[in-house]
């Protein structure tokens, strides 16, 4: 028991005296720091370049690590994305000799003390022209100076749009120095791209590279050459929201066009259809209108928009003059004899149209029919006995008149002339059943003549009914085969 207490004293003793030596080095270590502070700014300038020769090219190598895409306006075209810049170069006039401060390797200074490469982004679209942030640099002992400093960057990109919403971006963000000619300060790559491993996940846009190329460049201003490094942020559009809330209900809605042509004529419905169609199409459009910039490239779902719109409008027109078809009457011509070869032969038969009340698949319309057709042939019948009657002459009438009345009451010769008058009667009786009858007869005829004209007029609908659903199908069909 005396062991274990004796054995946890020396355990705790040494805690402490390494704890106190600890101490001891680290305020060993701020009494170095202080010192080489003091004596390496003691007469050091941060307004001129860090070189010992003037003519010797000062290098600063560049580094881009992309952390979040914060927006992307493609109407105005201006990308905004949060970055990490980190610079690093060689100061001749900050060295020490580290054995000289006890091993004292790097220290973290303000970055406003040291020189600082004035290197800014060329494609910078935002009005507020701050300066970078005062962040720490690390100088270490053999003068090299590496300064991590974060940025929201906002740069000008040019968006093509005529893919939308299956379409990919480039955007280039170009580094170089605004003052310092390529003899002055040169820029190098530290690597062969933007470093995306910190990048935090877009729910709008997918990452896919983002290769850097350095670029010499002289302009017309300036003979020396101007270096700076291209940074080409390559984005692909996560396409699922704007399927799902843009493309789908202009599909769904589409296809209730064609279904226009399917109403009766006689419901009134068939162009509130459409116009309430053309419509709800409209605000769609102008949802994308919105978002997209005002240029010549039109996005594909635009495209989409105003074939459909085309189309809506095409069927709407059509709609009208089917109805004025439909609504022909006895005033009309008669069908012509293409129209009733080729729309009432074949067409009815191909688009399974069928006269008012006739079905294909209902026997009790067909015993109606069978009752109808036997009605008819008495009907037949009688016309062709009041047929015959009208050509029996006057004569005959009244002897058939006088031998039925004789016959029939026994009636003697004086009274003949009150029979011949009852005759002249029944000949007027006659001729007035032969104007209604003529009557009936013209109204049937105008009758069937506006049948005739409705079932056109339904045909009609059927044909276009099925052409516009192919087209909605195929111009479906080929929008979304994009996103494939």
């Amino acid at each position: 028991m005396k062991r274990n207490n004796l054995s946890s004293f020396y355990v705790s003793l040494w805690l402490l005296f390494t704890a106190a030596m600890l101490q001891a080095v680290e305020s060993a270590k701020g009494k170095y720091a202080q010192m080489l502070f003091s004596e390496l700014f003691e007469d050091y300038s941060n307004a001129l370049r860090p070189v010992e020769d003037t003519d010797k090219v000062l290098n600063v190598s560049l580094q881009i690590t992309l952390s979040q895409i914060k927006d992307m306006d493609e109407r105005n075209q201006i990308l905004t994305a949060y970055l990490w810049i980190r610079q690093s170069w060689y100061d001749a006039y900050l060295k020490w000799d580290k054995d000289k401060y006890d091993g004292l390797d790097s220290i973290r200074i303000p970055s406003n003390l040291v020189w600082r490469p004035d290197i800014v982004l060329y494609n910078k679209a935002d009005d507020d022209f701050s300066e970078p942030v005062n962040t720490n640099v690390v100088l270490r002992y053999d003068g090299k100076i590496t300064w991590d400093a974060p940025a929201i960057t906002k740069s000008s990109c040019v968006v093509d749009v005529s893919y939308f919403p299956f379409d990919s971006q480039q955007c280039n963000l170009t580094f170089g120095s605004w003052t310092y000619n390529g003899n002055q300060v040169d820029i190098i790559n530290s690597l062969d791209s933007g470093d995306l491993s910190d990048f935090v996940e877009d729910v709008e846009w997918e990452i896919h590279g983002m290769p850097a190329v350095k670029n010499v460049i002289t302009y017309g201003c300036c003979s020396e050459p101007y270096p700076d490094v291209t940074f080409t942020l390559i984005l692909k559009r996560k396409s699922s929201f704007y399927i799902f809330n843009l493309l789908l209900p202009c599909i769904l809605i589409s296809f209730l066009a064609p279904l226009g042509f399917y109403l009766p004529a006689d419901s009134g419905e068939k162009v509130s259809l459409g116009v309430t169609v053309l419509l709800a199409l409209t605000v769609f459009q102008l949802m994308v209108a919105e978002i997209m910039p005002p240029s010549e490239n039109v996005p594909l779902i635009g495209k989409y928009y105003i074939a459909t719109m085309t189309m809506i409008t095409a069927s709407t027109a059509l709609t009208i003059i089917i109805m004025n078809v439909h609504h022909c009457g006895s005033e009309a011509k008669p069908v012509p004899q293409w129209a009733r070869v080729v729309i009432l032969d074949y067409m009815s038969k191909i688009f399974f149209v069928y006269d008012v009340g006739e079905n294909c698949t209902s026997p009790r319309r067909e015993k109606e029919q069978e009752h109808r057709l036997e009605g008819g042939d008495m009907c037949r019948g009688a016309d062709r006995k009041s047929h015959l009657s009208n050509g029996n002459d006057d004569s005959d009438l009244k002897e058939n008149l006088n031998g039925n009345l004789n016959n029939g009451f026994g009636v003697h010769g004086e009274n003949v002339r009150e029979n011949v008058n009852c005759c002249s009667c029944y000949k007027m009786l006659i001729k007035n059943i032969e104007y209604i009858a003529n009557c009936v007869r013209d109204h049937k005829a105008n009758r069937a003549k506006g049948i005739e004209w409705k079932k056109v007029a339904k045909v009609m609908d059927r044909f276009f009914m099925w052409i516009f659903f192919i087209m909605v199908f195929f111009m479906s069909v080929l929008i979304i085969g994009k996103a494939a």
